[in-house]
């Protein structure tokens, strides 16, 4: 009997220090046995979704809280620090425990894609790849391209007050930069740009960026750049919805939703939206105006009204060896441009209406034939549709009716084939892997503008490349493609890139050659009205170019900092550059010229610190740009203009709020211009800074995303520009268009998943 109570007794007492002892969890360094201060020590109930977080103390430890562990005598533990791999793991109450946390760099959970044998981590690619990711777009609250490339390096944004916005990386711009959607172009260019503006990044998971011709693997229109943005494929949860709305003060007012289901092995994404911006000029107020329009000179906007719709549909197909995605896409956009009421009584006025229509199908494969060869293969059908209508509105009915004016009503279309696919064979040492593939281009113009109606133009290739590893840390590819055109005799393009890491350091280096055919609208495309004589010059030839970059980059990781920086050098040999020239002053006729030699060269640098909750950036370039209409004006040096960008991002983590603030200044553009007379002189565009501002908080366990922010805070609205604008629609005004003044947002994301 008192050997029973002594042991109830110690039982007892046993249950009594259990329940009175803490739980301690002690995170050290792994390589330098050091304690890690600040360490975040997130905890949840076993199978629940409700997560709190500690931080540990100068000597390493923390304590999860008495109340929660008197109620989860077992839990999980997510122990994470910056430069470090996370740790999961269940825990017992009223223990000690302790995680040994071992170096990883950040870059490691990045994954990349664009010419890309398979995914691959940023820092082990060939290719210098920047990617900005889904968490960049949502702290940008960026809608459409333009709004998350603006705070790019060497990269520089023009507006046109009819075409949208368009892009130059390196100095180079137009036709030479080819943006892609899975690996698919996106075609329908006007003055040889795509309108940033009318892609949208619903259901983009993140964007890749190369800079350089890709000319081996992508063919024509790549000599600048690559941009290609990636739809979301997968996903953890099985089923979710989001709706998400966003207004600007201007008059801009976007809604959204997405829904995705997993049907087992198939995915299933539904999105679309309506984005609508009411139109703005410098006399607006900051708040949006929703009075009834007045028939007035204030109809008039320098920036146009402007209506879209979309919608995507995606299917993925995960099998065991193979991989299939189907991508369908729906766009439709309406630009209003209203005219100034007509004299002598002001009561008519002439109105353009500019419609796009945009339809996209893509079939992408992936997959093993075995464990040594993996293939990659996608075909697309792409239409674009571009119709133009004028009418004679009257304003006092607001009745309208088609203008008779000759070239008032137009309607384009676009059509384009493709398909691209390759097959990799790797050893098993993956020391040597070599790709070969094919990639097939169908275009179709026709329309009224169209010369004979109707144009069609082709481009067979073939290319191979091969990565070989020498040393564990010194990889060569060379690469090769032969090319087809129904048009122009297509050289065989070479390029070479090579990467050296040794410790904390990657050096890259690459040589290509880049090749460029004219487009249909460059050959075909007449455009002849009123206000424009635009002719197509079947005696264009193709653009050659000759491409040279270096970089090195390294890391640090510092106690609790981790610090990065990277500087490079890049140079551009463009013959026989393909632009939009006068040809006949005295008819103010212009036609698409090539201009001899142009070239681009240039340096940059930048940097990044990642401190707990504090993430900075820093960019500079230095882009110099000559060409031969700069040398027959005898100036045969390089004209030079500075970028630099920076960004700074705050995580207020028992607030939960993030803070970013994004600054660009954009340097002073020289150019050659022709003057009314035909002589050339210099132009520049002016130099100017924008500023933006946002933050963000997630409310009731992320369910809620919302976040305000001011855009343009430097209210810049034009600059000075002596020659006027570049666009197609410029004028000879002393100024061109950069913003619409500051302008406050607001951005609400409701997410459910399950």
């Amino acid at each position: 009997m008192t050997k029973c109570l002594l042991g109830f007794f110690f039982v007892v007492i046993g249950f009594a220090i259990t329940a009175q002892s803490q739980t301690v969890v002690r995170v050290v360094d792994a390589d330098q046995q050091r304690p890690l201060p600040s360490a975040h020590i997130t905890y949840a109930s076993m199978g629940a979704e409700n997560e709190q977080t500690v931080l540990t103390a100068a000597n390493g430890n923390a304590e999860i809280p008495k109340e929660f562990t008197k109620q989860n005598p077992r839990f999980v533990v997510k122990v994470s620090y910056i430069g470090f791999k996370s740790v999961y793991d269940t825990l017992r109450a009223g223990e000690e425990h302790t995680f040994l946390l071992e170096f990883q760099d950040q870059s490691l959970n990045e994954v990349v894609i664009t010419a890309q044998y398979a995914p691959n981590n940023p820092d082990k690619a060939v290719h210098k790849i920047r990617i900005i990711d889904q968490e960049k777009i949502e702290r940008m609250a960026a809608v459409n391209l333009e709004d998350v490339l603006t705070n790019e390096m060497n990269i520089r944004i023009s507006q046109d007050a009819i075409l949208g916005s368009s892009i130059s990386i390196q100095g180079v711009s137009g036709q030479n930069v080819k943006i892609m959607i899975d690996g698919v172009p996106v075609i329908g260019r006007q003055d040889g740009n795509i309108d940033l503006n009318q892609i949208n990044l619903n259901d983009i998971e993140r964007i890749e960026i190369i800079e350089g011709p890709l000319s081996v693997n992508f063919g024509t229109d790549a000599l600048a750049g690559t941009i290609n943005l990636i739809t979301k494929k997968k996903s953890r949860e099985k089923t979710s919805l989001q709706l998400s709305s966003y207004n600007e003060s201007i008059g801009r007012y976007n809604l959204r939703s997405t829904a995705a289901k997993q049907f087992g092995k198939l995915r299933v994404s539904l999105s679309g939206g309506r984005n609508f911006f009411n139109g703005w000029d410098s006399s607006d107020r900051i708040e949006p105006n929703r009075e009834p329009l007045i028939a007035d000179s204030t109809r008039v906007k320098s920036w146009n009204p402007k209506e879209q719709y979309f919608g995507r549909a995606q299917l993925s197909l995960n099998l065991k060896k193979i991989n299939l995605h189907y991508r369908s896409e729906l766009f439709t956009e309406t630009i209003t441009n209203r005219g100034m009421p007509r004299a002598p009584y002001y009561e008519q006025a002439f109105d353009d209406y500019y419609r796009t229509d945009r339809m996209d199908h893509s079939l992408s494969a992936t997959g093993a034939l075995s464990k040594r060869i993996s293939f990659n293969a996608v075909a697309a059908y792409n239409a674009f549709l571009r119709t133009k209508n004028t009418y004679l509105t009257d304003l006092t009915t607001l009745d309208q009716r088609l203008s008779v004016t000759p070239g008032d009503q137009d309607t384009s279309s676009f059509s384009a084939l493709m398909s691209r696919g390759s097959v990799v064979f790797a050893r098993d040492s993956s020391k040597l892997q070599w790709e070969v593939g094919y990639d097939i281009n169908h275009e179709l113009a026709s329309g009224r503008r169209i010369e004979d109606g109707e144009q069609t133009l082709s481009d067979f290739a073939l290319f191979t490349t091969a990565e070989y590893t020498f040393l564990k840390n010194f990889t060569v590819r060379p690469g090769l493609r032969w090319a087809y055109n129904t048009n122009y005799n297509a050289p065989l393009t070479p390029s070479i890139n090579l990467r050296y890491a040794f410790g904390k350091w990657i050096v890259r280096g690459s040589y290509a050659r880049g090749f460029r055919a004219p487009g249909l609208k460059e050959m075909y495309f007449n455009f002849v009205d009123v206000n424009h004589n635009i002719v197509g010059n079947q005696s264009l030839e193709a653009e050659y170019s000759n491409n040279f970059t270096a970089s090195v980059k390294r890391k640090y990781l510092i106690k609790q900092t981790i610090i990065q920086w990277e500087a490079g050098g890049f140079y551009n040999d463009i013959q026989n550059l393909i632009t939009l020239g006068i040809t006949d002053q005295e008819a103010q006729s212009y036609s698409y010229i090539n201009v001899g030699q142009s070239q681009t060269g240039g340096m940059n640098a930048s940097g990044s610190l990642l401190l707990k909750h504090l993430k900075l950036n820093l960019g500079f370039a230095y882009i110099g740009l000559k060409n031969q209409l700069a040398n027959d004006l005898g100036k045969t040096n390089f004209v030079y203009y500075p970028e630099i960008t920076s960004s700074a991002v705050y995580d207020f983590h028992k607030l939960g709020i993030t803070a970013s603030l994004f600054y660009k200044h954009q340097g002073r553009l020289p150019r050659v211009a022709v003057d009314e007379n035909g002589d050339l002189y210099t132009s520049y565009i002016g130099a100017y800074n924008t500023l933006d501002f946002n933050l963000s908080k997630a409310f009731y366990e992320k369910r809620i995303q919302a976040s305000c922010g001011v855009k343009n805070l430097l209210d810049v609205q034009q600059v000075n520009a002596n020659g006027g604008g570049t666009g197609a629609h410029s004028t000879a005004s002393p100024s061109v268009p950069i913003g619409m003044g500051r302008l406050y947002s607001l951005k609400l994301d409701v997410r459910w998943k399950k």
